[in-house]
């Protein structure tokens, strides 16, 4: 019961917070001396795509040219029976391998990004609204497969195996 509050608690939050609040997230300057800035809070694919800092995400597509035919598959065939909570850093190197990655599957399978809430954390893995903490997230990127308010299951950053994709794609068709 607490894992389908909190599921329900964390798609309602990033649906409405949106349109109370003067920004979804806050942009922090990247203090470690790498360039680039550091989004927390609430963000879209789009956010990713439209700003020229993260150059990363475009290169990570670029490699990626045709996604894994059982994870796009996996998507469509249950594209009105999931949806995904994600967790990542703008400023962590798995996340900007993966997630370009995930969001080509994504656009493969013609999968609603209404159904993605995609939230940004920072170096300490927070986020706005202590939705992190509460997630027990450890590590980014963390892609969590939810089902009726319920966690399916989860793959952190490059999975048990390494194999991010089959983990995702097993956790769908379970």
């Amino acid at each position: 019961m607490r894992k389908l509050t909190l599921g329900l608690f964390i798609f309602l939050a990033s649906a409405v917070y949106p349109s109370f609040a003067q920004s979804r997230y806050i942009v922090l300057k990247d203090s470690s001396g790498n360039e680039g800035e550091i989004f927390k809070g609430v963000i879209e694919k789009n956010d990713l795509v439209s700003d020229t800092s993260f150059h990363w995400y475009a290169e990570s597509q670029r490699i990626y040219p045709r996604p894994d035919t059982a994870a796009v598959a996996a998507f469509k065939n249950n594209i009105d029976k999931i949806s995904f909570i994600i967790f990542g850093g703008t400023w962590c190197e798995d996340t900007q391998f993966i997630l370009p990655k995930f969001f080509r599957i994504q656009e493969a399978a013609a999968f609603p990004e209404s159904r993605i809430s995609l939230f940004g954390v920072d170096r300490n893995k927070t986020t706005t609204g202590n939705i992190a903490q509460a997630m027990n997230i450890i590590n980014v990127p963390t892609i969590i497969v939810m089902k009726d308010g319920k966690e399916l299951g989860r793959v952190v950053e490059y999975g048990k195996t390494g194999k991010w994709e089959k983990e995702l794609t097993d956790i769908i068709n379970k």
